[in-house]
């Protein structure tokens, strides 16, 4: 901490409360319409949900170095990546309900977020992300500015095809992009040591001649000072790195995941580090924050997310006949 003003301390704190607390609430809202015999078409929020309970201290100690001009490019499960890249809470979740106010005019639904503003898109395919991130990092290279691209995935993105071949790309051309692998254990319910053949994906990047660096503990400090040296190095012009963050993931795969593959008591234990608990105890201890002041920023991303909830029911569904609007055809 000895390096982060105060008012950068309480802004990860903030941030990550809030996306923890939107996901929360997101479980429940899901669920509506659901029961008692589970229906993915059904509900408020129809199809798929993943959830980033326990992700939250990637999203937020990378992002927190971005600017508006930085691209960033997400997997399926996103919306902690969004929210701290800056996107719009209230377009997002009414996106995810499917509604004419949304990001996407509620077409795209909580795996196809895009917010050109903020310069933020995500893909429910495997690995797409990455060469997009390598395109954008290309356009600024091209166009001379100091902007760069960050490309999160999941551990099990890092055996697909498009991995290596945007690394490879992105160090043949020295491009200003930041690879950042989510760790959390898991593609979808296969463990790690069982899908690949290496203890860290980031030595993977001494294959492209590029930096790897492995934070591995789930803490926002970590991941803030990792993730901004390589955004600088990027910036600087020399070329991409290759981040690989240890996360946590507290929910399913999927909201209806009935988990068989986990201990029963591993997420009891993952909690026992939550990284949003250990930065608000640290904050109190070393008197950057009360806890009345703790408190008053959980009272105020709560009122946020209820805010954003209540945004998201009240709008309306996009026109049956405007269907071929804002798509390719």
């Amino acid at each position: 901490m000895a390096n982060l003003d105060n008012k950068t301390l309480v802004n990860l704190y903030r941030k990550m409360a809030l996306i923890r607390n939107f996901e929360e609430v997101m479980v429940n809202v899901y669920w509506e319409g659901k029961t008692p015999v589970f229906d993915i078409a059904a509900g408020t929020v129809p199809g798929e949900m993943h959830l980033a309970a326990g992700q939250e201290a990637a999203a937020v100690g990378v992002c927190t170095h971005l600017r508006d001009e930085d691209t960033v490019t997400g997997p399926h499960r996103a919306h902690h990546i969004a929210l701290a890249k800056g996107v719009d809470i209230k377009k997002m979740t009414a996106e995810i309900f499917g509604k004419e106010t949304g990001l996407g005019h509620g077409k795209g639904g909580h795996m196809h977020l895009f917010d050109s503003e903020k310069k933020f898109g995500c893909s429910g395919i495997i690995g797409a992300g990455l060469p997009v991130a390598c395109g954008a990092a290309l356009a600024a290279k091209k166009l001379g500015k100091d902007w760069v691209a960050v490309s999160f995935f999941g551990d099990g993105t890092a055996n697909q095809g498009s991995f290596h071949e945007s690394l490879n790309l992105a160090a043949l051309w020295k491009l200003p992009v930041i690879f950042v692998c989510e760790d959390n254990a898991y593609a979808i319910s296969v463990p790690k040591a069982k899908s690949t053949a290496i203890d860290n994906n980031a030595d993977r990047a001494a294959s492209y001649g590029i930096p790897g660096i492995e934070v591995r503990e789930n803490d926002v400090l970590a991941i803030y000072e990792a993730a901004g040296e390589a955004i600088a190095r990027a910036r600087r012009g020399e070329g991409p790195s290759l981040l690989e963050v240890k996360v946590d993931r507290y929910l399913g795969h999927f909201q209806g995941d009935p988990e068989l593959y986990r201990d029963k008591n591993e997420v009891g234990r993952l909690r026992e580090n939550d990284p949003i608990k250990k930065l608000g105890e640290s904050l109190e201890q070393q008197g950057i924050l009360s806890s009345s002041e703790r408190e008053a920023i959980n009272n105020a991303v709560a009122q946020e997310v209820a805010e954003a909830i209540e945004f998201a029911r009240q709008s309306p569904y996009p026109k049956p006949e405007d269907a071929l609007k804002h798509v390719f055809v």
